[in-house]
């Protein structure tokens, strides 16, 4: 009977200690989940879709993801491309990994300057990740900066500005705006109907051409593909060609390749539209009516200097109090590259454009304690090679192969050289610590 006694008490005593294990393994799982799944984990998510979003370069979004991980004391590691966002938390032989889809967005440089702050702030320990996450969210909410009026304006004054900036005279600069102003009520119906979003490019391109050689039966004899470049100058992927070709300097192989295709993918998508409609106009209306260039006043490009970047500080949604840095930082452009295309020549002279440009950022930056891009970004659209890329595709398109294989190829010259500007500025004059 006492055997039977021991037996059974080493049973029950074998079974508790089994039940114990059990339970506090349970307790680990329970506490591993839940430490994946800290705030300051969701910070990190959050910031990084919405920087992603708004418009941040993939060797920028790892490098501010990362700085935040090591703020929070996390293991964290991050890659990015234009469509998804992979991030990693914790040692390498026991990982967290989640995958974020995300649609490439259009840069907003008044959102980013909202998320800058909000960085800021969890940097230097004033904002605890909670509260950094609900304001993420409700930067994300808000609604647009600016209506469909002011950003169709906005559309019409960029265009005409880089009319003018083109060589264009009255009838030229007229025409762009009208050009403008049309792409600019597409853009509003394609965020109305998505469903034409994928052919944007093309039908604006389309329309811009067929507008502008329809003008000429209508105004008379003028420059027909000088309206016709200004026109599309909101359309061009240069910011596009720039950022791919920073994030291939910087090793970031697999987003800056990605951007180059899109950039173009978007370069054919336009110039089969400008095709189309040159054969279109030339079987209804015949050739359209060309005449040289009457020039301008001087005066009026440097109210173009003015123009276009309070156009883009309304088509890239800067907030208002930026708008006179916008302002000195495109001038700055355009008067960097002219020094120094006189000095190096017109590809080469970019260079010297963006080199003043990115100083001014950080300089920018440093002293009011704003993000560098709010200035950098206006700068570098006053200098990209969008339209020297196109003008290359359409020679190509015209099957002048010589002359387009040399257009393109200083396209892809000055957009190194605006790299390289660029690049080199962030090592002169780094923008301000964070913290």
């Amino acid at each position: 009977m006492s055997q039977f006694r021991q037996l059974f008490s080493a049973t029950v005593e074998i079974n508790w200690e089994f039940l114990k294990m059990a339970t506090d393994t349970q307790s680990g799982l329970q506490i591993e989940k839940d430490d994946s799944s800290k705030p300051e984990v969701g910070f990190v998510l959050s910031l990084g879709r919405a920087l992603h979003t708004y418009g941040y370069p993939a060797h920028r979004l790892e490098e501010m993801m990362g700085r935040m991980s090591v703020r929070f004391g996390l293991q964290g590691q991050f890659f990015s491309t234009p469509t998804s966002i992979f991030a990693s938390f914790g040692a390498q032989d026991d990982q967290r990994t989640y995958l974020m889809r995300v649609t490439p967005g259009e840069v907003n440089l008044g959102k980013l300057t909202e998320l800058d702050d909000v960085i800021i702030g969890v940097l230097r320990y004033a904002t605890s990740p909670e509260t950094g996450s609900l304001r993420i969210e409700k930067i994300v909410t808000d609604p647009p900066r600016y209506g469909n009026l002011l950003m169709t304006i906005a559309f019409g004054l960029a265009s005409a500005s880089a009319s003018r900036f083109l060589g264009g005279g009255l009838k030229e600069v007229v025409v762009s705006a009208l050009i403008g102003i049309f792409i600019g009520l597409l853009s509003i119906l394609t965020g109305r109907f998505p469903a034409v979003g994928g052919v944007f490019e093309p039908l604006a391109a389309f329309s811009a051409s067929a507008l502008a050689a329809g003008m000429s039966f209508v105004i008379g004899p003028y420059a027909v593909s000088n309206s016709m470049l200004g026109g599309l100058i909101v359309l061009m992927p240069g910011l596009t060609l720039t950022v791919a070709m920073i994030e291939l300097s910087t090793q970031h192989l697999s987003s800056g390749t990605a951007r180059l295709s899109k950039a173009f993918v978007v370069f054919l998508g336009m110039g089969f539209g400008v095709a189309l409609a040159n054969s279109l106009i030339k079987t209804v209306l015949g050739d359209p009516r060309i005449a040289k260039i009457a020039p301008m006043p001087s005066w009026t490009m440097f109210a173009a200097m003015i123009l276009m970047p309070l156009s883009l500080t309304i088509i890239l949604r800067a907030h208002k109090r930026d708008a006179i840095w916008i302002v000195i930082s495109g001038i700055l452009a355009v008067a960097g590259s002219r020094i120094g295309a006189n000095l190096l020549g017109p590809e080469i002279g970019v260079f010297l454009g963006a080199l003043i440009v990115g100083i001014a950022g950080s300089i920018y930056s440093r002293y009011l304690d704003h993000p560098s891009i709010v200035t950098q970004v206006p700068g570098i659209l006053m200098l990209v090679p969008g339209s020297v890329g196109f003008r290359g595709l359409a020679a190509l398109l015209d099957e002048k192969v010589v002359s387009g294989i040399d257009t393109t190829f200083k396209m892809i010259l000055t957009a190194v050289a605006l790299v390289a500007g660029t690049l080199i500025a962030g090592i002169i004059a780094p923008s301000r610590r964070e913290a």
